[in-house]
């Protein structure tokens, strides 16, 4: 009964915030049993010239080995990654997905020129600052300890990161990204003038979002739920 509990409750998270969580957790269950940090970290030399390409995508889904950073890492991706999946981006899957993709590019460049080896954790902070900029009037709680709205979350993340001795820019790297989407995606083509530089590929409308029923259309019979019209109020070969 748990378990079936459990599988619909799983079941229910929107597909996109389902895979990448689940993606993350199982390459940490992988690190634990199969593999190393070593053969998944970020490494200019060795996608370019050796040619393992899966680093561009591995480095997003290992947060470290089990423990509090770990877990804090998995609630705030889960919660915020889901949240925005059914608020703003409800409907728009393939959108969602192109800025996925557009985040992990502009990360992967910067990473470049930043000695960061694992960059899931700024990825989480940029749907953290994605989803606090498009609720700017949200009440937060950090802990019981801190009162905000939700624009300054991420900052209170990158705060609360420092006073754990952890390096902040991984929290920079992110509030980054995260404002130039925001800025291209919703500030930019309201301006005067403004145009949408951020269009997603048609190939990812085609994949992922399902075409719009049209409201005029009249099932046959044959399509409709067994076989006839029922409770229509039609006589038969009206």
């Amino acid at each position: 009964m748990a378990y079936q509990s459990l599988r619909l409750e799983y079941l229910q998270i929107p597909p996109v915030s389902r895979a990448y969580t689940t993606a993350c957790v199982l390459t940490t269950a992988a690190v634990l049993e199969l593999i190393t940090p070593f053969q998944l970290y970020f490494n200019p030399e060795l996608i370019f010239k050796h040619f393992q390409i899966w680093r561009l995508i591995t480095n997003f889904l290992f947060f470290g080995p089990v423990g509090f950073n770990f877990l804090f890492n998995m609630i705030f991706l889960y919660r915020y990654c889901r949240m925005l999946e059914e608020g703003s981006f409800r409907g728009r899957t393939a959108d969602f997905v192109f800025m996925f993709l557009f985040g992990g590019f502009l990360m992967t460049l910067f990473g470049l020129f930043v000695s960061l080896v694992f960059l899931g954790q700024a990825f989480t902070i940029m749907l953290v600052y994605v989803w606090s900029r498009r609720n700017p009037y949200v009440r937060m709680n950090f802990f019981g300890l801190l009162n905000f709205q939700a624009p300054f979350l991420p900052w209170v993340l990158m705060g609360f990161s420092l006073l754990l001795g952890n390096s902040i820019i991984v929290d920079l790297l992110g509030i980054a990204v995260g404002h130039i989407y925001f800025f291209l995606e919703d500030v930019f083509p309201n301006q005067p003038g403004g145009i949408r530089i951020l269009k997603t590929p048609s190939v990812l409308k085609a994949i992922f979002d399902t075409p719009d029923e049209d409201p005029n259309y009249n099932p046959l019979p044959e399509e409709r739920p067994g076989g006839f019209a029922w409770g229509e109020g039609q006589r038969l070969g009206g």
